[in-house]
């Protein structure tokens, strides 16, 4: 299977890329770069792509599982390399799930799964860079 991606200079340091769903999103360098700062950066985009693939295995999974999580959010904390070309070296990501009855054996296999076996882009990471994968499970009490 390939991708396909076309990508348009828009002019000073801004350009517009496609995607397969149909969706555009626009890369622009910031200020310091001389760019407008109007668009999304591409390396931070990398963290985005990371943890949108493995939080899309992990969603996908609470549901097959039937699990009960209120919310799930995923921090992605990455360490560029002061030499050009500068790259990420080591990313840590974080998994957080929220809720009063969180199953964290079976959110943990979740996570596991992705990290392992499903999340494409993980792997790619795994090419050029140490990954520290943490969990963290926030308990709410029930109101009674």
């Amino acid at each position: 299977m390939t991708n396909h991606i076309s990508t348009k200079w828009l002019g000073e340091m801004a350009f517009e890329s496609n995607n397969p769903s149909g969706l555009s999103i626009k890369i622009d360098a910031g200020p310091e770069n001389g760019g407008a700062g109007e668009g999304l950066r591409p390396k931070a985009l990398m963290l985005s792509s990371l943890a949108g693939c493995s939080g899309l295995d992990v969603a996908s999974l609470i549901k097959k599982m039937k699990l009960e999580v209120d919310d799930f959010q995923m921090e992605t904390i990455a360490n560029l390399t002061e030499e050009h070309p500068k790259y990420y070296d080591s990313v840590v990501i974080e998994y957080h799930f929220h809720g009063s009855n969180l199953n964290e054996d079976k959110l943990q296999k979740a996570v596991d799964l992705s990290v392992e076996k499903y999340c494409g882009v993980m792997e790619m990471f795994r090419r050029f860079a140490e990954l520290e994968i943490k969990t963290f499970f926030h308990h709410k009490e029930v109101e009674v």
